[in-house]
């Protein structure tokens, strides 16, 4: 199963726009992708309300994964939007 860890960089962390963003992304992929704070539970990476329970803030690390035919792809995808900058 392909999974990224990776640095959550907009400054309000997961939360409103970013978050949205995110969901978007993950909701296009071809296969389910999840995302964990580091040493928590996976949820839906699909879900706005999934990524703002998750409580990650500008640092944090997260882990985004995925399993399936594309899985690599929905995770880089997935993975590059959170490493962004998506206050603006």
């Amino acid at each position: 199963m392909p999974e990224r860890t990776v640095t959550v960089a907009s400054e309000v962390g997961l939360h409103a726009r970013p978050a949205a963003l995110v969901a978007k992304t993950a909701a296009a992929q071809a296969v389910p992708v999840t995302i964990a704070k580091d040493g928590g539970d996976p949820v839906q990476a699909a879900s706005v309300l999934n990524l703002m329970t998750l409580a990650a803030g500008q640092g944090d690390t997260v882990v985004i994964a995925a399993e399936g035919d594309g899985a690599q792809e929905a995770v880089d995808a997935v993975a590059d939007v959170v490493a962004q900058d998506l206050d603006g």
